[in-house]
């Protein structure tokens, strides 16, 4: 799973075993060490949600994904699910969660577990 934030942005990729684990276990979750402390963040079914939803707390961030979007994801064609958070203050977060497809480029990261590109399949 890999995260991309800017702003207030938050960009989530998740591998084809990743989806898998989402749709058939509810959750997916990586850590990352930072000599004695772990940044977490995670993807969660959620049965009461209507769109995505993000929260953070105790060097976690967490996206709930609705679980009638998820539960089906790795069965479908959809790349992904995008909204726009309310925050206070009229302020807004971007939440977005995709298949993670390979590069088009030759890149040094296994990319053995990503979706095919589809723009790949189509060059000359």
């Amino acid at each position: 799973m890999k995260i991309r934030i800017k702003g207030n942005s938050i960009r989530f990729r998740l591998t084809q075993s990743e989806v898998k684990q989402l749709s058939e276990k509810g959750s997916v979750t990586e850590t990352t060490e930072f000599g004695h402390n772990t940044f977490q963040y995670q993807v969660k079914l959620m049965p009461a949600i209507k769109q995505l939803q993000a929260s953070y707390s105790d060097n976690n961030i967490l996206m709930m994904v609705p679980e009638n979007d998820g539960k089906n994801w790795f069965h479908n064609n959809i790349v992904g699910f995008d909204y726009e958070m309310q925050l206070p203050k009229g302020k807004k977060l971007h939440l977005l969660l995709e298949k993670d497809f390979t590069c088009l480029e030759n890149r040094a990261e296994d990319q053995s577990d990503n979706y095919p590109n589809p723009k790949l399949q189509h060059r000359p």
